[in-house]
């Protein structure tokens, strides 16, 4: 049975098998023992440096990090984070309430209008752009408070995942140094993911938008800039706008594994989709005996989909799915997704 690991923060269950778009999972420190850190204020004066020779105007340099210091909050979550171990079932039960599905149709009415021009423009169904953004955080309830900045040049100190976070503090001012938002409100979470969309920085240069026209791509106050932003991601990791995200199936009684077997698990890809099995068209995985969950036939459309399987439940999923993996690379996370979207009237 696979099993999630998620962490338990102050307002929500987190995946921690997530990409950069989300909530970085912690590491276990080798042996027990810290890290070796330079002194903060040396160690920032390369990084000063480094900042400027990537053109990053010395103005902007001086205000992110003048008087700056390390946040030792964010050390502390990045290395002793409280886990837990959930299945897929227990995750999405956790998530999809009925309060919080209540929420989300009355997000997809009020937001009604906004929604279909977004949809519209990025060939993505609004259903699923409320179903993230409700995900990442509560329909913009809970974005992050600590300084992005402040955030990512901690962790950058701290050394264990060094290069990764720099790269992503050099992308954080380059957000800063071309207006698209002000120092001081480029807030989000301990781990530098930013917003209603919980952007990483260098996520956030590819695929935030500027949807309300303001010259700005505001993904923690504009709900048009949120959504689209959503949406472009989904459309930039290849979301079909004519397909839904998949379907629970039902396998051959006593065959279950061998029809896995005889397709074969994926051999590259993030993990979870690496416990997906190669794609195969719908007509193939009904002559090899899957049907719907209620014993029916599957559809008779021309799509490839792929299986995967958590405990005695399987699902047939297609090319959406796989966008959403890319969102959030767990497959608890996708789930959650698909079933909330699939509760949100049309």
């Amino acid at each position: 049975m696979f099993r999630v690991h998620t962490t338990i923060g102050a307002s929500r269950v987190r995946v921690a098998s997530t990409l950069l778009v989300a909530s970085i999972a912690s590491v276990a420190l080798v042996g027990g023992q810290e890290p070796s850190r330079p002194a903060f204020d040396a160690w920032l004066d390369g990084v000063r440096q480094e900042a400027l020779d990537r053109g990053i105007r010395p103005d902007t340099v001086t205000r992110a990090f003048d008087g700056l210091t390390p946040l030792e909050v964010v050390v502390e979550r990045d290395r002793t984070q409280a886990e837990t171990v959930l299945t897929v079932d227990e995750y999405v039960r956790r998530r999809l309430t009925t309060r919080f599905v209540r929420t989300a149709n009355e997000k997809a009415k009020t937001e009604r209008r906004t929604l279909g021009r977004v949809g519209s423009h990025y060939g993505v169904q609004p259903r699923f752009l409320v179903a993230i953004w409700g995900l990442e955080s509560n329909f913009g309830r809970f974005s992050g408070v600590r300084p992005v900045v402040q955030a990512l040049a901690t962790l950058a100190w701290d050394g264990r995942r060094g290069a990764l976070f720099r790269s992503e503090l050099m992308h954080a001012l380059e957000i800063v140094d071309r207006g698209d938002i002000e120092l001081e409100v480029m807030k989000g979470s301990w781990a530098g993911a930013m917003g209603q969309t919980q952007f990483m920085p260098s996520s956030y240069l590819k695929h935030a938008e500027d949807f309300d026209g303001d010259g700005h791509r505001d993904i923690w106050g504009s709900t048009p800039d949120v959504l689209a932003s959503i949406a472009n991601y989904l459309r930039n990791h290849g979301w079909r706008a004519d397909e839904t995200w998949g379907r629970e199936v039902r396998l051959p009684r006593g065959r279950e594994d061998e029809v896995v077997a005889e397709v074969g698990l994926r051999a590259a890809g993030c993990r979870a989709a690496r416990e997906m099995t190669a794609p195969r068209t719908l007509a193939a995985w009904q002559k090899m005996g899957v049907r719907t969950v209620s014993g029916g036939a599957l559809p008779r459309v021309d799509r490839d989909a792929s299986l995967f399987r958590s405990g005695s439940r399987a699902w047939l999923v297609y090319a959406n799915y796989e966008a959403l993996l890319g969102y959030n690379c767990a497959h608890a996370y996708a789930l959650a997704v698909g079933q909330l979207a699939d509760r949100i009237r049309r």
